[in-house]
């Protein structure tokens, strides 16, 4: 009987000792160091950053465009088949005060149309609209 006893603690001890562990699900988790970098910052600003309308962090994929980006996550109006952004957020460019969105990557004006700019992690992305001449 004594040894009864002994086996059904034993048994008892080492069900406990594998009870479950629950993980959480990928949502609940904190993001990682990893998960942070795939995203870029849009900064949406006036007069060469003078005034600043919004600042967004957005999470990108592979061969993310800027257009996707503005797409996806500003009220945006374009022109010459998605190749031009005359406005964002209401705010539109003007031919009687010569302005117009102009957009720098990482601190670099861009050379391209926004649906041309693949962005990577942790780029940066400013409209900025100010005087072309």
């Amino acid at each position: 009987m004594k040894q009864l006893l002994l086996i059904v603690t034993a048994i008892m001890m080492l069900l406990a000792g594998c009870g479950t562990n629950e993980t959480k699900k990928p949502a609940d988790q904190p993001k990682t160091e990893e998960s942070i970098r795939e995203q870029v910052t849009v900064q949406i600003t006036k007069n060469n950053g003078k005034e600043k309308i919004t600042e967004k962090k957005v999470e990108i994929t592979d061969e993310t465009t800027v257009m996707d980006v503005m797409k996806e996550n500003f009220e945006i109006k374009t022109e010459y088949e998605d190749s031009f952004i005359t406005s964002i957020e209401g705010i539109e460019g003007s031919q009687k005060d010569k302005t117009s969105w102009f957009i720098s990557v990482n601190g670099e004006e861009a050379m391209k149309g926004a649906k041309e700019i693949t962005l990577k992690p942790g780029d940066s992305v400013e409209f900025d609209l100010h005087p072309y001449e």
